[in-house]
């Protein structure tokens, strides 16, 4: 199967969304189309050897749709702004070019909003989010050259694309000033002759209402019933049975307001971009003593970048050089600045405030901590909760039973009142209440917004299934090393068993074995030993929760735990079965846990200590953070059974949570309904493993966590209670004949509207 990601924008609806996915979903060797309306993404799987042939017949579709949607395949990570307003088309003339490279460097203006390379014709479209211009013609033709020195760019003539927006604009106000004359004979105050009135009637309903018409006709060629076949049924119903002025406000109002949804819409995703910008553009890289500017994937590990005030670091790593305060509320959601110096890692995102830093790169690009954020917030839309996948799935059967209420609605009013023109009246109206868009749009809306601001705090959550899941936590349990304590282990004292070694040949033994461990223990060791006086270890072997054994110049050691030791953290060294001696260390509690424990209390939530240390000291951190359950000196697998058994106590209605950073946590991570892992600590396992990433390694960011969760699914249930109410409310009204066509566009494109402003409300600091 080829599996390939497009970027669709100018959708007219979530409802239109679903129906052009539900299209291509049934095309012949497609195994797997998924339209995403709010981050317009378009996820594709198709067999390899009909992908060309079927995607033409994808895009065909796309362009009977709409000649307005826009798709193009997604070769960066980066998003782009949904709203076009020109394109330029340049001929590339090389040979041997890298055309990501190409499309990534021209991607980063922000101008462009989305690159595309033809590989038949060899052609680069780039389609902006601004007028064109020979200034901007020219700098990105100076950029192309810049980033691929053989290649020449040729500008080739074409068309801009149709501002979608502004027609609509335009000929719904050419709609209103054509339905004047009509309204006004109809309520007697002028006399049209009847062929008069007829023409600009259908002029009228036609300018008010063409993209909606066209749509409705194209999608039930092909068999897809959606919102939009709903109201132009109910505007060519009104018109017939004689309510001219219903038909017309109705296509009016309906049109103004999927005008207005599709602004808030894009005003939300511009928030949530806002809250994740934080992919920097280039990164200054030091070459022959030379500074170059280039873009951030470029740059190789071991390269020095150069960052001054007001930019971003492009790529992780350790600064060689200066010092300064630096901004990383983008990343950790922390208002105070940070101060670092020489020695100490910058994570890319942060901002220099007021120096400048030399830093040793450390991690490529696809593998910084900017790239893991982006790709992990834009994984999330995968994973939804079960409110919004029932939303999702009803969605496609709910237009057709609307269909069928409304067609049985007018029987039943038909047969009770014998006046038929009132019921199919009735009718109509039950059709345009029961548009979809108010549920379609609003529920992933919220979870995408709560989603968003978490990212902002430096909270990211894999999926809206792991918000809903924190929103009804029971139970927190705790990891101690690395995750509630600093894991910045300091050496209290060394005792040698054996005179003939010293405590420095004791150290070095230790942190020979354990160079590649990334368990914190082993760090503070090997940072306190030059790499160059460690020896490597043949036939390293990890015994799970107990320690390591290895080889040095053939001779077995053992270094690990101390199963006598009761009272301190202390690691032995055994020399085949002599011990060598034992170094004793202590761990700092994390200061910004301190109230952790009661503000979660606070929240409904308990919370737990499981650590594999000893209990005296496991006790000690519990006491100290107030922690209500302590489980001390557990492996792996009794971690495991015991949040098996904790997860069994509580059922389906809550949920349990565990937090972790090491390797031996993965397994626990992975049982737990929700594992969160530290960012910076958190192994590459543990980070896998676990639905949400506290990115500065804070745990008392699971308090936040909590508090947007149960927010967001607050908001969630206002609106569907909401739009239910509305909408079940209007209903009965308008089968009693009670309420009229106003009323109706109210409970659709009112209630979305009013929907969509409520989700916004995620975004917001509560104060």
């Amino acid at each position: 199967l080829m599996k390939k990601t497009y970027k669709i924008s100018n959708l007219h609806c979530a409802d239109c969304a679903r129906s052009l996915e539900e299209v291509i979903s049934g095309l012949d060797k497609v195994k797997h189309a998924s339209i995403n309306f709010l981050t317009e993404k378009f996820e594709l799987e198709i067999d390899d050897l009909y992908f060309e042939e079927v995607l033409t017949k994808i895009k065909k579709i796309i362009r009977d749709f709409s000649a307005n949607v826009q798709m193009f395949e997604v070769l960066s990570a980066d998003t782009v702004e949904p709203t076009l307003k020109g394109n330029i088309r340049f001929k590339l003339l090389c040979k041997n070019v890298n055309i990501h490279q190409i499309v990534e460097g021209v991607q980063k203006l922000k101008e462009v909003s989305s690159v595309e390379f033809n590989s038949k014709h060899k052609e680069l479209d780039i389609k902006l989010n601004t007028a064109t211009n020979k200034q901007l013609e020219n700098r990105i033709k100076s950029l192309i050259v810049a980033i691929a020195p053989k290649a020449k760019a040729r500008l080739c003539k074409t068309q801009k694309n149709v501002a979608n927006e502004g027609v609509k604009v335009a000929t719904w106000i050419v709609g209103l000033i054509l339905a004047l004359p009509v309204v006004l004979a109809e309520f007697g105050a002028i006399n049209l002759p009847l062929w008069a009135e007829i023409a600009l009637l259908v002029t009228s309903a036609l300018c008010l209402g063409w993209s909606t018409y066209l749509t409705a006709i194209k999608m039930l060629f092909r068999l897809n019933i959606n919102e939009n076949l709903l109201v132009a049924i109910s505007v060519v119903g009104a018109i017939l049975i004689g309510e001219k002025v219903e038909g017309l406000m109705v296509v009016a109002l309906y049109t103004l307001g999927k005008l207005l949804e599709a602004k808030a819409v894009n005003r939300s995703r511009r928030a949530i971009k806002d809250l994740m910008d934080i992919s920097p553009e280039y990164a200054v890289v030091i070459r022959d003593g030379v500074e170059v500017k280039v873009l951030p994937k470029l740059v190789k590990v071991g390269e020095t970048i150069i960052v001054r005030p007001g930019e971003k670091v492009a790529l992780d790593g350790k600064v060689v050089n200066g010092a300064c305060h630096v901004d990383s509320q983008s990343l950790t959601g922390e208002a105070e600045p940070l101060y670092i110096s020489a020695g100490e890692q910058a994570m890319s995102g942060i901002v220099v405030l007021d120096g400048v830093l030399e830093i040793k790169v450390e991690k490529e690009y696809a593998e910084s901590t900017t790239t893991k954020i982006l790709n992990l917030i834009e994984e999330a839309s995968e994973n939804k909760s079960k409110t919004e996948t029932f939303i999702s799935r009803f969605s496609k059967y709910y237009t057709l039973i609307v269909i069928a209420s409304a067609i049985l609605c007018s029987i039943i009013t038909g047969l009770i009142l014998g006046d038929w023109s009132t019921a199919i009246y009735r009718g109509l109206i039950f059709l345009v209440i029961s548009c979809p868009c108010a549920f379609a749009i609003s529920v992933p809306l919220s979870y995408f917004s709560g989603i968003g601001y978490a990212s902002k705090k430096g909270i990211l959550i894999k999926g809206s299934n792991y918000l809903d899941a924190c929103a009804r936590a029971e139970l927190i349990a705790f990891d101690k090393t690395g995750t509630l304590t600093t894991g910045k282990f300091r050496l209290k004292k060394v005792v040698v068993n054996e005179e003939a070694y010293s405590e420095e040949e004791l150290i070095e033994i230790v942190a020979s074995g354990e160079q590649n461990s990334i368990h914190p223990l082993a760090k503070s060791i090997v940072a306190m030993i030059d790499r160059r006086k460690l020896l490597k270890p043949d036939n390293y072997k990890e015994i799970a929760g107990l320690g390591i054994e290895f080889e040095l110049d053939g001779t077995e050691y053992f270094v690990g735990k101390d199963k006598e030791s009761t009272t301190e953290t202390k690691i032995i060294v055994k020399k085949g079965n002599v011990l060598l001696g034992s170094l004793y260390f202590e761990d700092e509690i994390k200061t910004t846990a301190l109230n952790m424990s009661s503000n979660l209390q606070k929240l409904g939530v308990q919370t737990a200590l499981v650590s594999g240390d000893k209990k005296l000291v496991a006790t000690s951190v519990a006491n100290a953070l107030n922690l209500g359950m302590v489980q001390a000196e557990m492996l792996p697998d009794d971690k495991y059974r015991w949040l098996e058994g904790k997860k069994k106590e509580m059922g389906k209605n809550g949920s349990l949570l565990y937090v972790g950073d090491g390797i031996n946590d993965a397994p626990s991570l992975a049982l737990a309904d929700v594992g969160i892992s530290m960012g910076i600590s958190g192994s590459d396992a543990s980070i896998e493993a676990s639905d949400v990433v506290l990115v500065d390694d804070d745990p008392a960011k699971t308090v936040e966590l909590i508090k947007i969760s149960k927010r967001t699914k607050k908001i969630v249930l206002q609106n569907i209670i909401f739009a239910g109410l509305i909408k079940i409310t209007c209903l009965i009204l308008g089968a009693l004949g009670i309420a009229n066509m106003l009323v109706a566009v109210f409970a659709d494109v009112g209630v979305t509207l009013i929907a969509i402003m409520n989700s916004l409300r995620v975004l917001k600091d509560k104060k």
